[in-house]
Order: structure tokens, then sequence, then C-alpha cells
């Protein structure tokens, strides 16, 4: 068990300084400010125009880097400062979140396997830890019937969350590129601006890579604890 916590807490320390870095990198790309002085909000629109989109619209959503596309309603969702703003930063994740929107409008393959998953992880991944517990506490690691059973259960919710971890990895390097390539060929940004936008999402990126790996290696603990233990 102490082993395990310290796993989590190294995970989360990672994270941590991933997401501050984020952050960082966030707040000084909002400071260069785009020469075509368009928003995010028209950044976004703009894209969609350009891949022939027309059924998706470029909403504003509250709170700070909770932009995200919604294949539900088909909705481009930026955060205000997105929405509002004309930097580097906002071009960016205003691009990157309309990349989602190509994706699923040409049916790219890793964006659909992913939503199929939404249903599943969502249900499951709150509870996978308790129930591998619950497993554990009925006697899983000495081979007891019941308890093992539960116990694998646990960990095939645990395997569903972490396959999502890992298919969100194409699905959102694949949106960045999108994102950049057409900024790039259309001209929406200078090179500084470009460069800036690059880094911006990349490390975005990042975030994602850290919690898929925080998941396997939670996934592959919980594993050893079940499986491991048996005769």
């Amino acid at each position: 068990m102490t082993g395990y916590y310290i796993l989590i807490g190294a995970i989360a320390l990672i994270s941590w300084l991933v997401s501050s870095r984020l952050k960082s990198k966030f707040k000084h790309y909002s400071k260069v400010h785009l020469q075509n002085g368009m928003s995010g909000a028209e950044i976004a629109q703009k894209m969609l125009d350009d891949h022939g989109i027309r059924d998706v619209k470029v909403i504003s959503t509250p709170g700070r880097l909770t932009d995200h596309y919604n294949p539900k309603n088909k909705t481009v969702n930026l955060s205000e400062a997105v929405y509002s703003q004309r930097n580097a930063a906002a071009a960016a994740v205003a691009a990157h979140e309309v990349g989602h929107a190509v994706q699923h409008a040409q049916a790219y393959e890793w964006l659909t396997m992913r939503s199929k998953l939404v249903p599943v992880v969502s249900v499951t991944s709150g509870m996978s830890t308790w129930v591998v517990f619950g497993g554990l506490a009925l006697g899983a690691a000495a081979g007891v019937g019941m308890g093992y059973w539960i116990a694998v259960a646990g960990l095939v919710m645990m395997a569903a969350a972490t396959l999502f971890s890992f298919i969100t990895l194409p699905v959102e390097y694949d949106a960045s590129k999108r994102a950049l390539v057409w900024l790039q060929q259309k001209n929406m940004v200078t090179q500084q601006e470009y460069k800036g936008s690059e880094d911006a999402l990349k490390w975005a990126a990042r975030t994602y890579l850290v919690a898929a790996i925080g998941s396997l290696a939670t996934l592959v603990y919980w594993g050893l604890q079940v499986l491991g233990g048996r005769d």
C-alpha cells in the first residue's frame, strides 16, 4: 500500500508541474497579440468555414481552460478568455477545438473509438478503485472466489479508463496538428505567433500524456495486487 501512495504522489506531482507549466505558457502567449486582430471565436468560425462545416456553432463557456468540442450537439465551446481574446494562445485553443470538429466531420477513426467509450468510462471510472478494494477485502489476493472476481471486475473498469486515456492521445495530437497546419497555410498568424501557438498546444498535449501514463501505472499496480498475490 505504501508503494501505491508513493506512485500516486509522484504522478500527482508530475501532473501538477505540467499543469502549472501549461498555465504559465498560456499566460505568456496570451500577451502575444495577433496582428490580424481576430478573436478566438472568429478564428474558430473561419476554420469551420474553410473546412465547409456549416452545422457546428461556436459558443462561449464559463471557466478557464474549459474549452472543448461537443460532438452530441456539434458545438465548439470556448472559454470566455479564448472566445473574446485576440492572441496566440486564443488562436491555438480555438483552432485546436475546431480540429476536433473537423475530425468529427471526417469520421476520424480514433475520435469515433473514443466517443464509443465515453458512456462506459463515465460510469465506471469513478468506482473502479472501490470495486478493486472491495474484492481485495473479500480475499482476492488469496484466490478466494467471489472477492477475486469482484476485484477482476474492478480491473476491467480500470482497463477501460486506461484504454480511453491512450485513445485520447492521438485524438488530441491530431487536432493540434490540424490546427497548426491550418493556421500556417491560411497565414492566420505570423511566425512568432505560430511558434507561440505551437508551444502552447505542445504543453496542453503533455497533460493528456501524463494522465495516460498515470492511468496505466495505477492499473499495473492494482493488477499486481490482485493477480500477483495468488498462489
